[in-house]
């Protein structure tokens, strides 16, 4: 009876050599690499949105792609307009160059030109009156109520100073009633060097037509004649 009547019961034990089911845990190391990822994740996003670059909307993009398609036209514009101004440069510059060799050449010319005048000057017979500065010679022509004249007026030495003075004509000649007179005219100032060409013209009274001409040359105008000549007119 007291083997069936006992409320106590065995509890079951499992020995040591039974099958026992144990429960499997995630690996530390697996949640420290996890963590490490979210926490280097955040904090790309957070440097990312704190200190990098905005990030641009559709609308920024595109006013973006616009503004430099109009930059790299300009660039082309302004590329255009260099070549066209260097190449214009290199023109001016190989025209300037041209002139400038020309300009040379005609100015080799002219000293060669001064010297063959120096010559033919030279070789003109001196003035009569052996003053200097001289009158080697002269040439008048009337002309329509004018006298043009031509003079070649020369001092000694080639070295001697410019000769700066006034220049007037005692003109004789005849009026169409053929009353004849001595007008003096004025020439105005001249500046005689070594050799000097004098070539101009002055006014003569309606009709009148000279027939002979008193060339005087004077420091000033009421100083004393440095240089005259009497010249016939050719009629």
């Amino acid at each position: 009876m007291a083997l069936f009547g006992s409320s106590n019961r065995n509890t079951f034990k499992p020995t040591p050599y039974g099958a026992t089911r144990k429960k499997r845990r995630v690996p530390r190391w697996l949640i420290l690499m996890l963590t490490g990822i979210v926490l280097g994740a955040g904090g790309v996003l957070f440097v990312q949105k704190s200190y990098g670059p905005t990030l641009l909307t559709v609308e920024q993009a595109e006013q973006l792609r616009q503004d430099l398609n109009s930059a790299n036209l300009d660039k082309q514009r302004l590329q255009s307009q260099l070549n066209r101004i260097t190449h214009e440069l290199k023109e001016s510059q190989a025209a300037l160059t041209a002139q400038t060799n020309r300009a040379d050449s005609a100015e080799e010319t002219v000293e060669g030109l001064k010297d063959d005048v120096l010559l033919l000057a030279s070789a003109v017979a001196p003035d009569p009156r052996g003053t200097s500065p001289g009158i080697r010679a002269a040439d008048f022509e009337n002309a329509e109520d004018q006298l043009n004249y031509t003079l070649l007026v020369m001092q000694d030495s080639p070295d001697a100073p410019t000769f700066n003075d006034v220049m007037d004509f005692a003109v004789a000649g005849r009026y169409p009633n053929g009353r004849a007179t001595t007008l003096d005219i004025p020439a105005g100032s001249v500046s005689i060097g070594h050799y000097s060409q004098l070539e101009g013209s002055v006014e003569l009274p309606n009709g009148f037509r000279a027939t002979q001409v008193t060339i005087r040359i004077r420091p000033g105008a009421d100083e004393s004649i440095a240089a005259t000549r009497t010249i016939r007119v050719p009629r």
